[in-house]
């Protein structure tokens, strides 16, 4: 190349730069000198803006040039300047309350306001307006800020003032807890497509971690029926220009005004009962097209959202070629919890939007792109690229934990950490288990808690059942891991002495898990029933639910992901089984002269052997395909995200004679559909699982062969959406066919929360049925209602069959 061109190049290139370092800045005020905290500043007839700070401050890079610039805040008056901007320049702009004018209003015969004209229009072009961008791509910037402002000196034992001074708080055990900016290209293709690309990232306190904002959680568009916030709230949220708002709000006219030529109508919508999933707070519809020109509403506890006490969400749009497109949005919210309070927001602000891009074949298979060194750009980039200037609150929260990071990244500190992790306390030792941690070797150890690994049955007496687990990250930059285990079990009445190990190791795309030993084990392989609370019923009730048999055993299972939804998995298996007879006679108390049963399920009455010692080699294949390839890409690997289809499955298992000896001779081919929260908008969501099977061959098998089924007989049941209220433990598992079905809906407070003092509590309502038949047990069913406080349930089921398979009982639960 000619040193001349060159030259010419590379100064182009570094005047180019320079150009784009003109800034237009100031500070946004109302007309008494206060800050109007995140107005919009945006460049007239484009989408390149930027938004002002909490404190009103605003920073605009641009190129050198005139400009006409719009500032605009929801409840203020629009204010416009024409601008040559040939360096950086300082604008103060101060905006006006806007007056908003009650013109020529009438009230119609019913006495009804002028808002529900307004209204029924914006609701009759809802879903036009809901499909008129058939595709977009978009530049977002989004931070997102959050406050501890009070904390309890110390919870559940620990020190909160220790964790305080690490993570950077003040004395008091106040300050951020988490400051991120991240900036993304976001593409969305009609009908709820969406692809978004992390382009940069910023944590404060950490050079490693990435962001957690992200543009797809920003995406709410009051065009759909209802806004669906898992966790936020139990029930949807209406909009107030759903189908059916009139139901659920009341509107009144504050006036109209015209901003930036077209007329735009305040409007104050205020649920019509104070307990509905509601908002509150006034929207913007703009005249004859009754587009939402903005919004600004919130939600209180009242409306019996989770974990905070308010959430208020601003949003403003802009027109862009004859459709209005999001500008920017904005959630706050403030709560508390167990002497915990906090505040936060995330602001989003979008810019250069294109409206006929063009989409490479299946992009919108990968919803999120995160880049390996998206969190590599250096101050003086993001100085540069914000268009929200940091308060001076926020500068220093990083400036502080800058330092902090160097430092927790260290050796020492991580030493430092795993020092005062690694304690060993009674508590640990009894209640949780012992968490060894190695951070800088990004190691894990697990040694369990004595009270699930002291245990009391039947069969083996008092019994020692203790293991350990290891953990070990494969590398920085997977999700990879490596895995080993260990457990003995002694029985001190039968003297059986047994030990296990496994280890799990990456293998290319897949998991190879090898194991072997011996072991006391459940004769249901869906172990219905704790071990420990099988401990308790036998020690204080006498009932000894829970039956065991020795198995001997090698197995090596290679699982994965194929491709997109479907995933396999293959097992090969020798086991020598041995029946177990009960050795201990022992209880606390013998209520309503209860007596135990046999170690045999089917023949309680006698200890006779329920199978011959045996001994089995078998392969089984398990596939399932949920027919989604919709995936999030991380600097660690891929997570591959829920299906809105249900999960289909197949299993195959064969087993196989004369192979290491093995008695065995059968084929069982099962399916299964399920799906698992299929939202039925206000009136809850439901959940199924149906499954079939049959046995193609049976001729040598054994009991732990059977098909078995989750069942339940005492007050505390496993759950889990394929598992029965009151079928016995072992008696209807089946060597021929069967099929099973499972339907539950939660309500989600469809019907409590229009019942005082009770809505308070927050309960969802639960309708369970069940379904199985057997050639051995014929159309049996189970009706089942309950109600669940976050996870905990209680349930009342009831059966109908015949004879003593007609049982009614309450059942407490955890719902994962």
């Amino acid at each position: 190349m000619k040193p001349a061109l060159l030259f010419v190049l590379v100064f182009g290139v570094y005047f180019s730069a320079f150009a784009q370092q003109v800034s237009l800045s100031g500070k946004v005020t109302d007309d008494k000198g206060n800050p109007v905290p995140f107005a919009s500043i945006y460049i007239k007839n484009t989408t390149k803006g930027a938004s002002a700070n909490s404190e009103g401050d605003y920073l605009l890079k641009l190129q050198p040039g005139q400009y006409e610039v719009q500032y605009k805040a929801l409840g203020y008056r629009p204010e416009s300047r024409k601008i040559d901007l040939k360096t950086s320049l300082v604008v103060n702009v101060t905006l006006s309350t806007e007056v908003y004018e009650l013109k020529d209003v009438s009230i119609n015969a019913k006495g009804e306001d002028p808002a529900y004209v307004i209204i029924r229009k914006a609701i009759k072009k809802r879903k036009a307006h809901l499909s008129e961008v058939k595709a977009y791509t978009a530049y977002v910037y989004i931070k997102g800020l959050q406050k501890l402002l009070a904390a309890p000196k110390k919870f559940m034992g620990a020190d909160i003032n220790q964790l305080g001074r690490e993570i950077g708080l003040d004395s008091n055990r106040r300050g951020i807890i988490y400051l991120s900016e991240s900036e993304s290209k976001v593409s969305y293709q009609y009908p709820g497509q969406l692809h978004e690309e992390m382009l940069s990232s910023k944590f404060s306190g950490s050079n490693k971690m990435f962001s957690f904002n992200r543009a797809s959680d920003a995406q709410v568009n009051f065009y759909d029926n209802y806004q669906s916030w898992q966790g936020l709230s139990n029930r949807p949220l209406m909009s107030p220009v759903c189908d059916n708002a009139l139901f659920y709000y009341k509107y009144k006219l504050m006036g109209t005004s015209t901003e930036n030529g077209v007329v735009v109508n305040k409007i104050r919508v205020t649920p019509r009962r104070d307990h509905d999933p509601c908002f509150d707070g006034y929207i913007y519809i703009v005249d004859e097209s009754w587009h939402i020109y903005a919004l600004d509403l919130y939600i209180t506890s009242r409306a019996n959202i989770n974990f905070v006490d308010t959430v208020r969400i601003n949003q403003q749009f802009m027109p862009v070629d004859k459709v209005w497109v999001q500008a920017s949005n904005k959630f706050e919210f403030i709560g508390g919890l167990l002497g915990f309070k906090l505040k936060g927001y995330f602001i989003s602000v979008y810019k250069d939007y294109d409206l006929n891009p063009v989409f490479k074949k299946r992009e919108f298979n990968e919803v999120l792109h995160i880049p390996q060194k998206v969190n590599k750009n250096d101050t003086a980039f993001w100085n540069k690229e914000r268009p929200i200037p940091l308060t001076n609150e926020e500068t220093n929260d990083y400036q502080k934990k800058e330092k902090l990071a160097i430092k927790r990244e260290s050796k020492p500190y991580l030493d430092s950490l795993d020092k005062a992790t690694n304690t060993i306390k009674p508590s640990n030792l009894l209640l949780t288990g012992v968490n060894i941690i190695n951070r800088y070797k990004r190691e894990y150890y697990h040694f369990d808690p004595l009270i699930t690994s002291v245990l009391f049955n039947t069969v083996e007496g008092p019994t020692l059942n203790y293991g350990f687990t290891y953990r070990k990250r494969a590398d920085t930059t997977s999700g990879k891991f490596v895995g080993f285990g260990a457990k003995v079990r002694y029985g001190f009445s039968d003297h059986l002495f047994d030990a296990n190990a496994n280890a799990t190791l990456p293998v290319g795309d897949f998991y190879l898990n090898l194991a072997g030993g011996s072991d006391v084990i459940d004769l249901n392989n869906h172990n219905p029933i704790s071990p420990l609370i099988n401990s308790i019923y036998t020690l204080f009730e006498r009932e000894n639910y829970e039956k065991l048999y020795q198995k001997k055993f090698a197995a090596a299972t290679l699982s994965g992901r194929i491709t997109g939804g479907w995933q396999a998995s293959a097992t090969l298996e020798w086991a020598d089984r041995r029946w177990l007879p009960n050795t201990n006679n022992f209880s606390f108390f013998s209520p309503n002269n209860h007596q135990f049963t046999s170690n045999n399920p089917l023949i309680p009455g006698q200890d006779i052997p329920l199978f011959p010692e045996n001994q089995s080699f078998k392969f089984i294949f398990r596939t399932t395909y949920d027919f989604s390839n919709k995936y999030e890409t991380y600097p660690f690997g891929k997570r591959y995200l829920p299906s809105a289809y249900p999960t289909i499955g197949l299993t195959y298992t064969k087993g196989i004679k004369n192979i290491f000896g093995s008695d065995v001779n059968y084929d069982l081919l099962t399916a299964d559909i399920t799906k698992t929260d299929i939202s039925m908008g206000v009136y809850g969501r439901s959940s199924f699982y149906i499954g079939a099977g049959k046995f193609l061959n049976s001729n040598s098998l054994y009991y732990p062969d059977y098909k078995q089924f989750t069942g339940s007989e005492i007050l505390f049941s496993n759950g889990g959406i394929n598992s029965f209220l009151l079928l016995d433990y072992y008696r209807f598992s089946t060597y021929t066919e069967y099929i099973e079905a499972h339907l539950e809906h939660n309500f989600s407070g469809f019907i409590t929360n229009k019942i005082p003092l009770i809505r308070k509590l927050k309960l969802q309502e639960i309708v369970d049925f069940n379904y199985l038949s057997t050639p051995q047990l014929k159309n049996y069913y189970e009706l089942g209602f309950g109600l669940q406080y976050l996870n905990f349930r209680i349930m009342y089921g009831t059966s109908f069959n015949s004879g003593s398979n007609i049982k009614n009982g309450v059942r407490l639960g955890i719902n994962f």
